[in-house]
């Protein structure tokens, strides 16, 4: 498949904005570690093979270990995710499937277990962002397999 538009390049405006929200996460009230793991698990909801390669060289480039990135999308049957994670991953998987379901108190009330409420609004934005990408990635048909991570220094 090729690539449809430049988006970044026909809405500077907008994708400016987009990065923005992104530096936000970058220093939010989450750990780096698990915001790769939402990242990727709606990427994989999403079907967004760019986001997908991104995400899952990040994660390994922080160190990441590289069974819980392949059993990520089963990571209700997997072992070796936290309680926090697990309930992150849960949240991450409602909101990026709002169409087919709510958002169940049940599932909130299981999220305020692990997550105080600021967390929680960091981690929607997280989810928000996410899908806002894969949207953009998707539509647009971005390349996989030409991103590199940053380094640790950079």
């Amino acid at each position: 498949m090729q690539p449809r538009l430049a988006y970044a390049t026909l809405a500077p405006e907008a994708y400016k904005r987009m990065l923005h929200l992104n530096a936000y996460l970058k220093h939010c009230s989450l750990e780096a570690s698990l915001l790769e793991l939402v990242k990727l698990r709606a990427s994989q909801i999403n079907h967004c093979a760019f986001c997908i390669d991104m995400h899952w060289k990040d994660a390994r480039a922080a160190g990441e270990d590289e069974a819980r990135l392949y059993l990520l999308n089963a990571w209700h049957e997997s072992p070796g995710y936290t309680e926090r994670e697990r309930a992150a991953l849960a949240w991450t998987e409602a909101v990026t499937l709002l169409s087919e379901d709510q958002v169940s108190d049940d599932l909130y009330a299981q999220v305020r277990e692990h997550f105080s409420d600021v967390e929680i609004v960091d981690l929607t934005f997280a989810v928000l962002v996410i899908n806002g990408w894969n949207r953009l990635s998707v539509s647009f048909r971005s390349q996989p397999g030409v991103y590199q991570p940053h380094r640790a220094t950079e």
